[in-house]
C-alpha cells in the first residue's frame, strides 16, 4: 500500500512538473507586455557595448539561478542576514547583479508588475550569447519569482572541481543529461574566470601544496601559461580567459581547447573522460558543425530555463528583483 502511494506521489509530481513547463510559452506576455523582449534587448545592446565582457557573467548567472530552485529568480534576492544564494562562495564571484535591477526597471516602466525577474533573466541570458555572435532562441516564458533563498541549497551548483560522475547527478537533478552537459559546459567560450578555479590545477592537485603538484591532465604549455597568469593557490583577484583569443565571441573554439586538454576546469577536462561526451567534444572541435552545435545549445538552454519554474498562481511577480514583494 506505501509503495502504490509513493508512486501515486511520484506520478502527481511528473504530471505537476509537465502542467508547469507547459505553461511557458513564446508568446506569453504577447498581450500583457508585447515591448518586453525589445526593452530587455535595448538595454543589453547598451550595456555590452559598453562591457562586451559582461556578457559570460549574466549567461552564468541563469545557469546559477536555474540550478537551485528552478528558474525563479532566487539567486537575484538579497538578505540582510547574508544567507541568501548570492552570499554563497559558488556565488561571490556573479556580477551584473546591478546591471539586471536596471533592466527589471525598464520593463517595469513598460509593463508593471508584469514580467518576472526570472523571465527577465533568462531574456537576458539569450540575448548575451546571441549578441556575442551566438545561436538565437525563442524564449519560452510565463515564470514567476520565488521568495525563497537559501545559501546552502547551491551545494546543487556543478563547481569546477567535480568530475565527470558529479556532474553527471548534479545536471540530471534538473533533468539534463550528457548531452546536455558537454553542450552547456560550452557557455565558458564567453567570460573570465579567477584563478582560485582552477589553481589547485597548477599547484595543489593532490594536496601537496608545491609547484610540482599539478594536475598530469593538463596540456604542459598551457599550463605554464596559466602558472605565468596566476601565481599561487592565494591570488584571489586575477582573471583568465576561459576561451583565450575569442572570450567575447561564441564560438566553438571552446571544444578545440578541451579536445587539446586546455579546458581551464577540472569540469572541461572531465568531458574527455567519457566515451559520448568525448566524442561530441572532437567532433565539434573541428569547427565543421557551428550551426549544429548552436541549435544544440539553444535547445538545452530551454530546457534548462524550464527545470522546475512558478507558475500560474505560484510565487509573485517582483518588482524588485533584489527583495521580495511583502
Amino acid at each position: 500500500m506505501a509503495s502504490r502511494s509513493l508512486m501515486v506521489a511520484l506520478l502527481l509530481a511528473a504530471v505537476a512538473a509537465t502542467c508547469a513547463r507547459a505553461q511557458l510559452h513564446e508568446k506569453f506576455y504577447s498581450e500583457s507586455c508585447p515591448s518586453v523582449e525589445d526593452v530587455v534587448r535595448r538595454e543589453m545592446v547598451r550595456a555590452l557595448s559598453l562591457a562586451p565582457s559582461l556578457a559570460g557573467p549574466l549567461l552564468r548567472m541563469h545557469f546559477h539561478d536555474c540550478f537551485v530552485r528552478g528558474c525563479d529568480g532566487s539567486v537575484l534576492l538579497d538578505s540582510a542576514n547574508k544567507t541568501a544564494e548570492k552570499d554563497a562562495q559558488p556565488n561571490q564571484t556573479l556580477r551584473g547583479f546591478g546591471f539586471v535591477e536596471r533592466v527589471k526597471a525598464a520593463v517595469e516602466k513598460a509593463c508593471p508588475d508584469t514580467v518576472s525577474c526570472a523571465d527577465v533573466l533568462a531574456l537576458i541570458a539569450r540575448d548575451a550569447v546571441w549578441l556575442s555572435k551566438g545561436p538565437f532562441w525563442e524564449v519560452p516564458l510565463g515564470r514567476r519569482d520565488g521568495s525563497v533563498s537559501i545559501s546552502n541549497e547551491t551545494d546543487a551548483l556543478p563547481p569546477p572541481t567535480a568530475n565527470f560522475t558529479v556532474l553527471t547527478q548534479l545536471f540530471a537533478a534538473v533533468n539534463l543529461d550528457a548531452k546536455d552537459l558537454v553542450v552547456l559546459s560550452a557557455g565558458h567560450t564567453i567570460g573570465t574566470s579567477h584563478c582560485f578555479s582552477f589553481s589547485d590545477r597548477l599547484y595543489n592537485f593532490t594536496g601537496m601544496e608545491n609547484p610540482s603538484d599539478i594536475d598530469p591532465t593538463l596540456e604542459p604549455q598551457y599550463m605554464m601559461r596559466l602558472k605565468s597568469k596566476c601565481a599561487s593557490l592565494n591570488d584571489n583577484t586575477t582573471l583568465v580567459e576561459m576561451d583565450p583569443g575569442s572570450f567575447k565571441t561564441f564560438d566553438t573554439d571552446y571544444f578545440k581547447l578541451v579536445s587539446k586538454r586546455r579546458g581551464l576546469f577540472h569540469s572541461d577536462g572531465a568531458l574527455l573522460t567519457d566515451p559520448f561526451t568525448r566524442a561530441y567534444v572532437q567532433r565539434h572541435a573541428t569547427g565543421a558543425f557551428k550551426d549544429e552545435f548552436f541549435a544544440d545549445f539553444a535547445a538545452s538552454m530551454i530546457k534548462m530555463g524550464n527545470a522546475n519554474p512558478l507558475t500560474g498562481s505560484q510565487g509573485e511577480i517582483r518588482k524588485k528583483c533584489s527583495v521580495v514583494n511583502h
